[in-house]
This record gives structure tokens, sequence and C-alpha cells, in this order.
């Protein structure tokens, strides 16, 4: 049953991923975003990590989806207008991107041993006071340059609204 779950939410997870690219309309890209970060809560959930589980949905697919929605809002952005394509990218595209992908599976298989294996709710790292104390003892100094950059993401949103505006 886990397995079905997983691959069920999985499928979901990068069928979204490659709509966030395609989509023209950047509402249509946020929402489909948000359809890839509850997918990740699930398989979250499947691991045992019902916090971080927890903090996908409230702080990623909630807090950070509104302020994206709320900033594209803000900017009044439109649907991005269709380019032509390049002859190259046109007949290339597709092989280059299988070969691609044909090279990560070869290097994922020759890194990684084949008899390991993942333990659906195998995984006891994801409680509140294990995630508190790695955030705060040895990733703070990442922690605070993510939030300083995304301080800076919302001046620059807001520089770029008001500039429109005048």
């Amino acid at each position: 049953m886990d397995l079905i779950v997983f691959l069920v939410f999985a499928g979901v997870a990068v069928v979204a991923a490659i709509n966030v690219v395609v989509q023209r309309h950047p509402i249509s890209s946020a929402v489909s975003l948000i359809a890839v970060m509850g997918s990740l809560a699930v398989l979250y959930l499947l691991l045992g990590a019902e916090f971080i589980a927890a903090a996908q949905v409230i702080v990623y697919a909630g807090a950070v989806m509104v302020l994206f929605v709320f900033v594209i809002m803000l900017l009044n952005a439109g649907g991005e207008t269709k380019a032509g394509r390049s002859f190259v990218a046109s007949r290339l595209g597709v092989p280059v991107l299988v070969a691609l992908l044909a090279l990560l599976a070869f290097f994922t298989a020759c890194i990684y041993p084949h008899d390991t294996q993942v333990h659906f709710g195998g995984f006891r790292g994801g409680t509140a006071e294990a995630v508190g104390r790695a955030l705060f003892t040895t990733y703070l100094l990442p922690f605070e340059i993510t939030s300083i950059l995304i301080l800076i993401a919302i001046v620059g949103a807001i520089v770029l609204a008001r500039k429109e505006l005048e």
C-alpha cells in the first residue's frame, strides 16, 4: 500500500513540477507549485517525518505560495508571449534531454549501492526537537542568510512594483 501511495504522489509531484515550467501564466505555475509542495508533504509523511510534512504544508504550500501569488498580482504579470524556437533547439532538445536523464540514471546507479532500501516510516529525525536543534545550531548561518535573501527579494519586488505605478 505504501508503494502505491508513494508512486501516485511522486507522479503527481513530477507532473506538477513539469507543469510549473510549461505554463505560460504565472498564476497557473504558482498553483502547480502548490501541488508539488502538497505532494512532497505526503512523501514526508510516508517516510515518518510528520513535523517536516506539517511545516511543508504550513510554510511552503501556505505562506510562501501566498507571498508568490501576492507578488505576481502586485507586479501585474500577464501571460508569457510565445516566441519562435530555434531550429537547433527544436531538433536536439528531446534527444539531449533523454541523454542527460540516461547519464543521470547511470551515475545514480553507480554511486548508490543496490542493497540499500528505504523503509517507509523508518526515519526518526523529523521531530520538532530534532529540526529545531539542527536549525539553530548546525544550520544557523544558512538559515539567517536565507532570511536576509528573502527580505531582499521582497524589497526588490516592492521597488519594481513602485516603478511601474509611477
